[in-house]
């Protein structure tokens, strides 16, 4: 059998703010065609690994290796509240930016690229949803239409920062129908979440953070009660793992 290449390797990676690590000294390897959940309590640097992974966020120390990866074959999907909805843009042009690749930040719009904005749509549930105001869909309605977005990017790696918070049942099971897609044709997929029992469902890999590595692999051996104590306490509450006055990260250059 043919080992899986790596596609990510972290190499003792520190990454944080002003000198203070969010993430710290992190050692591992993701591979080719992985579905990763990233788990751990809130300021555990979950979302700050993503950022460092796509190149919005320098490392403190260490780095990342992106195995023959350029910065369009990654996708990434920030936090709702991230998202500017103040913006009046239509739902069809929205999701044409994710042809951004191919045509260019000020590329124009063929029919083909419309067929395949329409097919998007689609398969999210949003058929004729194309000029609708951006600003005035639901929360599912708008997370269904930046994955629709991520279809047209057609990235081999795709971070996702919980991207099923806040949403309906429904909508939950047609966008985890999306990602078994990705995960089908075999793109690499890291998925930021905090409800442990859909990452034992539906997530063969998990990485637990809390600021420190605590453990990587499959996620059945990840999620065992005595690994979660050690990233969120006793009962597993949801402690805030940040803190303000952590000491500088001495370690990095």
């Amino acid at each position: 059998m043919n080992a899986v290449a790596p596609l990510l390797t972290f190499h003792d990676l520190t990454l944080g703010y002003e000198r203070h690590p969010a993430v710290h000294h992190l050692t591992a390897t993701v591979e080719d065609g992985a579905l990763v959940a990233v788990c751990g309590p809130n300021g555990a640097g979950k979302s700050t690994l993503l950022k460092g992974i796509c190149g919005a966020l320098k490392p403190l120390g260490g780095r990342i290796a992106r195995h023959g990866l350029a910065a369009q074959d990654i996708a990434y999907l920030p936090q709702a509240a991230e998202v500017d909805l103040d913006f009046p843009i239509c739902v069809f042009d929205l999701v044409a930016m994710g042809l951004w690749k191919r045509t260019g930040l000020f590329g124009g719009i063929g029919g083909r690229d419309r067929e395949q904005i329409t097919a998007a749509l689609a398969a999210v549930g949003l058929a004729g949803f194309e000029r609708r105001i951006v600003g005035t869909l639901s929360g599912g309605q708008l997370q269904r239409v930046l994955f629709a977005r991520l279809m047209l990017q057609d990235a081999r790696l795709i971070l996702l920062d919980e991207p099923f918070s806040a949403l309906d049942a429904t909508t939950l099971s047609d966008l985890l129908g999306v990602v078994r897609a990705w995960h089908a044709e075999g793109r690499t997929v890291l998925a930021v979440l905090h409800d442990l029992d859909l990452v034992r469902t539906v997530f063969p890999d998990t990485l637990l953070l809390a600021r420190r590595p605590i453990a990587f692999g499959p996620t059945a051996q990840v999620l065992q009660p005595d690994i979660l104590t050690r990233a969120y306490g006793s009962g597993h509450s949801w402690q805030e793992a940040w803190a303000e006055a952590a000491p500088d990260c001495t370690h990095a250059a």
